[in-house]
This record gives C-alpha cells, sequence and structure tokens, in this order.
C-alpha cells in the first residue's frame, strides 16, 4: 500500500494510516489483532506520558506524546467504525456540541463569564445539569453516579469526595482532616502490633490514603500531582546516593542503613 503522504493533511493523513493497518488486505497482523480491552491500558499510559512531558517542561516531548495520544483517539475510533458503531467524526463532533453547550457565554446569549474561577464554577453548573438528565433516562438516583470506576485511585478519591461535599458531608477546614488523618495512623498501628493480617492491614492503609486525598482536596493540591513529584524527589536523591557511592568504589547493595542514612543526608544537603 502507497503510505499516505504529509503535505500538511494532519488528521486526513493520520486517519487513512490508521485504516492501512487495520485494513485485512495488507495490513499490520498486530493492529488487526486489537480490540477496545487491549488498546485500554495504551490510551491511559499516553495520557500519563503526556503528564509526564508538561511536568518536565519538555515541549519537543510534549509535542510527541500528544500525538501518540491522538493515535489512541483515532484507533479506537477505527475499531468503533469498523463495528458500525461510531468513528472518528462522530467523536469529534460529540466533543463539539459538549464544548458549546457548556459555554454559553461564549457560543449562546448568556452574560460573559469575569474569571476562570467563575468558569470553574458555571462548569461543574452544567455538568450537574447533564449528569441530572442522565440520572432520570437512566434511572441513576446517587450524587457519587457517573464518578469512572476505572479513574486512578487517588484521582477518583478526589472525585467521590467533591461529589459528596456538594450536598454538604464535608469539612469546613483542614484541621479535622488532619484529626482523621491522625486517627487513621493511630489504627494503623493497633493493628500492626496485633499482629493482623493483610486483609485488616490493607484496609486502614486505605482509609489513611483517603483521608491524606481529602486533605489534598481540601488545600486545593492535586493529590495525583503531589505523589509524581514525590517520587521523582526520591527517585533524585537515590540516583545521587548512587552517584556519591560510586565516587567512593562502592554500591548501595550491602552497605548499613546507617550508611545509607549518612548518604542520604549528603544529598539532601547538596539540594539546599
Amino acid at each position: 500500500m502507497p503510505v499516505p503522504p504529509p503535505n500538511g493533511a494532519g488528521i486526513d493523513r493520520l486517519l487513512r494510516i490508521m485504516a492501512q493497518l487495520r485494513s485485512k488486505d495488507g495490513g499490520c497482523p498486530w493492529d488487526l489483532e486489537q480490540d477496545f480491552a487491549t488498546i485500554a491500558p495504551y490510551t491511559i499510559e499516553e495520557a500519563y506520558e503526556v503528564a509526564d512531558a508538561i511536568e518536565k517542561r519538555d515541549m519537543p516531548a510534549l509535542k510527541e506524546e500528544l500525538g501518540d495520544l491522538l493515535f489512541q483517539v483515532v484507533f479506537h475510533g477505527r475499531m468503533a467504525e469498523e463495528a458500525g458503531l461510531f468513528g472518528f467524526t462522530d467523536i469529534a463532533d460529540a466533543v463539539s456540541d459538549k464544548m458549546i453547550s457548556r459555554h454559553p457565554h461564549v457560543f449562546g446569549d448568556e452574560d460573559q463569564i469575569a474569571s476562570a474561577a467563575d468558569q470553574t464554577v458555571n462548569w461543574e453548573r452544567l455538568k450537574e445539569a447533564e449528569r441530572a438528565q442522565k440520572a432520570k433516562d437512566s434511572g441513576l438516583s446517587s450524587a457519587l453516579d457517573g464518578v469512572t470506576a476505572g479513574l486512578p485511585a487517588l484521582t477518583r478519591a478526589v472525585k467521590i469526595q467533591k461529589r459528596a461535599a456538594r450536598v454538604g458531608f464535608d469539612w469546613a477546614e483542614p484541621a479535622p482532616i488532619l484529626d482523621k488523618i491522625e486517627e487513621e495512623i493511630g489504627e494503623l498501628r493497633v493493628e500492626l502490633e496485633s499482629g493482623a493480617g493483610v486483609d485488616r492491614l490493607e484496609d486502614e492503609l486505605g482509609d489513611l490514603f483517603f483521608a491524606l486525598a481529602n486533605l489534598a482536596r481540601r488545600l486545593d493540591i492535586d493529590a495525583e500531582g503531589a505523589l509524581r513529584r514525590a517520587t521523582a524527589k526520591f527517585e533524585r536523591r537515590f540516583r545521587g546516593m548512587e552517584a556519591l557511592a560510586a565516587t567512593d568504589g562502592k554500591v548501595l547493595n550491602g552497605q548499613p542503613l546507617d550508611a545509607l542514612d549518612a548518604l542520604w543526608d549528603r544529598v539532601k544537603a547538596d539540594e539546599r
């Protein structure tokens, strides 16, 4: 098959490439074997790689990762088209319709919104109206309906907490959440000291994570982003430990904990 030429074709070229990859006449065997379920993990992975490029402020990488993420949407769209469900154009039209309906101050006759904060409030109001209509159509009724189960755990915890907060089930200040965190730590300590099994420990540790996510929400801190940064900081410092040990002709493995702690403290001191 001929390769679709570049010549600024943009999305049309990408759609043709995807069609050829999925063609039963000369297409790629791997691409032909895929379905929505097998591609979904790659879609999630590409979204995280976009976030990682943004975190690193690596614009060339961001361009590449956004392209990879777009390809995932095109892949899903092609499979849906083959199944007679919908196509890429339908996906684009659906999100276009949604953006228009959620920006009546831009595309409709509502008054202009003065700030991003006001738009956030208006956006949530419109989303709530959409959820209410979906609940009416489907018979669902919980304030928690519609929070995707497949979200990362911290992200889903925060979304669930936000939904509960809308009906008033929330602390007004961070202090009670800190008390709750201390309470959960105490309960985890009791289970550890009693020799509890993995199920009990997992339950208490989960409660602690949930309380920490709640504190992040109350402080308006992205819990996922905070953990990513903490992990990146640990990785940077651990690599620094390895480098310091290497200058002394040593490796970390086999060294006593106090020696490793001393290396860690040296790396932290160098960062100040």
